[in-house]
């Protein structure tokens, strides 16, 4: 995961199947605005609690996005990256299981594939528990994400896990203890807000009386 050769910037291709750039125009209150705005899929994230041993199950891989934000608000020329100064692992974030909605299957399938594809785990689908559905990037996207909720068990293990096709991900598991302590400590999480967001609700809806 942490061995990167070479990283450069170009032009966002027109064609790109994942992200399209565009400038919305708009009338509020009589006065004409604009707004730079990215139309992304919407998308699904898993919290996964391991019950046969007690663990929160999460994934770790390099955002790419996330080096670069790091190197370019550090002074640093992702282009002629210093590798001893900005190791790679600065990009490396912790998350709970997540995947794109880009085929034409239901919410809950493509969250199914995404826990088995991510981490291993063979579940079916009506042991999925949806949590609720929230706003993602609201000032440069505004893309759908539904969270869901799934115990699995060390018998649902069906694979090691860590992605498909050119996918390098890390499955990771944190004891509730450790997962309370990220959450109350006072520090950098490398990892995006859904991620916060799961954990808080595993231990505000889960493990509030535990």
């Amino acid at each position: 995961m942490e061995k990167i050769d070479k990283m450069w910037i170009a032009p966002l291709p027109t064609d790109s199947a994942y992200v399209k750039t565009f400038r919305l125009h708009y009338i509020q209150n009589g006065k004409e605005k604009s707004w730079d705005a990215l139309k992304v899929h919407d998308s699904v994230s898993i919290v996964i609690f391991n019950t046969t041993r007690q663990k929160l199950v999460f994934v770790k891989q390099f955002r790419p996005l996330v080096y670069h934000s790091i190197v370019t608000s550090n002074g640093g020329d992702v282009a002629n990256v210093d590798l001893g100064k900005f190791p790679i692992e600065l990009g490396v974030t912790l998350e709970i299981c997540a995947g794109t909605v880009d085929k034409d299957k239901s919410w809950r399938e493509i969250a199914r594939e995404e826990i088995l594809e991510e981490c291993g785990y063979d579940v079916p689908v009506d042991q999925l528990e949806e949590i609720f559905s929230y706003r993602c990037g609201v000032g440069t996207q505004g893309s759908k994400q539904i969270m869901y909720y799934c115990e699995v068990t060390d018998n649902q293990k069906k694979s090691p896990g860590g992605g498909v096709g050119d996918e390098i991900i890390d499955v990771v598991e944190y004891s509730v203890d450790e997962a309370r302590a990220m959450v109350y400590q006072k520090g950098n999480i490398n990892g995006p807000p859904s991620f916060l967001l799961g954990v808080l609700w595993f231990l505000m809806n889960k493990r509030s009386n535990k």
